[in-house]
């Protein structure tokens, strides 16, 4: 009879312990259920718990968000932008983030099947600019924008690391230094930094037109008609030609056979133009880069090699194998000519404007050629400045 008994109390445990077991496994599944549900809805909570802990008084900026994201647990009620919103994805306003280059050229790569844009589109010039430092012709183009719609143009900085550009608030320079790395003039380092700048353009899908300027470069015509020559182009404007010489042909290299032969070599200035298409293309190539980047060393400069010889080589239609930047190499000597005060006359910018004659643009015949121009230093601001607004009309 006690051995009955003590059974009978052994199955009335296991009993116990499995309703226990099978009521706790019911309450887990409704849990989890309802926090999917809640943490689902409020994506600012994901991004916080992925991020770790955050004080509300130290606001995280996420890479490539405009401004800082709602605190945890702080109403959407605040002025808190959404960092996952189709706004802040389509046109980055903060141009900080953590991205290395490979990370930021495969997101600058990305093009929709779509072929059209979600939303109303204004295309814009991004005026990238590469500098080691200090920008001397800043207060020119700060006068250049001015007055100028924000849509219609944006602006990137890529200068040495820890240098920071000092600029007012109101000034539209503030805020556009990229992310950057060491450059040494003369190495693949160089292109580096321009594929950089492409990168980051890139990332605001309404930038159609990328020029590269440098600290010595000048604009030589107001906003309004740079802006509707550059969208109003079937062409980029990138100088590419077959130079027989050492500074050309002798500079290509049997290593790069059988991908690139020596008829496909090319040679043209660095301060090229691009449209959208193009410049994507130049950001998501990663094998001839390559190439480049192993066999074309001093006395061989990427910058001046590259873009040419593959926009050559796959978009040769696409280009007018012309830069619209002047500049003047008349010495032949092995750096191009730098223009000081006494040089800055309305005849010599007048001069510069009509030296490329004639050329052609959408297949016809014009006479303006260029739009911007250098080496100007630091000493032809006051001059320029003074001739902005009756000559240059800006």
């Amino acid at each position: 009879m006690a051995e009955k008994h003590s059974r009978l109390v052994t199955l009335l445990q296991i009993l116990s312990i499995l309703v226990v077991f099978v009521a706790g496994v019911v309450i887990g599944l409704a849990a989890t259920s309802h926090i999917n549900q809640y943490f689902g809805s409020k994506p600012e909570l994901i991004f916080f718990m992925n991020r770790g802990s955050v004080s509300p008084a130290s606001p995280i900026h996420e890479e490539n968000c405009t401004v800082p994201i709602c605190p945890v647990f702080v109403p959407r009620a605040c002025d808190c932008p959404d960092c996952s919103s189709m706004d802040t994805y389509l046109h980055p306003r903060n141009l900080t983030h953590g991205m290395s280059d490979t990370e930021l050229f495969w997101r600058a790569a990305m093009v929709s099947r779509q072929g059209k844009y979600p939303f109303a589109r204004v295309p814009r010039v991004a005026f990238m600019f590469l500098t080691r430092g200090p920008l001397p012709m800043l207060p020119l183009w700060e006068k250049f924008f001015e007055g100028q719609k924000r849509d219609l143009y944006s602006i990137y900085v890529h200068a040495l690391p820890g240098y920071e550009l000092n600029v007012s608030r109101d000034s539209p320079f503030h805020g556009r230094q990229i992310p950057s790395q060491n450059v040494q003039w003369g190495t693949v380092e160089l292109f580096d930094a321009e594929k950089r700048l492409l990168g980051n353009a890139l990332l605001d899908f309404s930038n159609e037109r990328f020029v590269l300027l440098s600290e010595s470069c000048i604009p030589i015509y107001n906003f309004s008609t740079i802006y509707n020559y550059l969208t109003g182009s079937k062409h980029s404007f990138v100088d590419s030609y077959d130079e027989p010489t050492r500074y050309g042909r002798g500079r290509y290299s049997r290593n790069m056979l059988p991908h690139i032969h020596l008829r496909h070599w090319r040679k043209g200035s660095q301060w090229f133009e691009l449209n959208r298409d193009l410049a994507t293309y130049i950001v998501s190539d990663t094998k001839f880069y390559s190439l480049f980047r192993r066999f074309c060393k001093p006395a061989c400069y990427p910058d001046e090699h590259y873009i040419p010889t593959y926009l050559n080589m796959f978009h040769g239609l696409k280009n007018s194998n012309r830069s619209v930047t002047w500049v003047d190499w008349s010495f032949r000597a092995p750096h191009p000519a730098t223009f000081e005060k006494a040089n800055i006359t309305a005849d010599f910018i007048r001069s510069i404007r009509s030296s490329g004659s004639h050329c052609l643009y959408n297949s016809r015949t014009t006479h303006i050629c260029y739009l911007f121009a250098r080496k100007f230093a630091p000493s032809t601001l006051g001059p320029l400045l003074e001739l902005s607004s009756a000559f240059m009309e800006f």
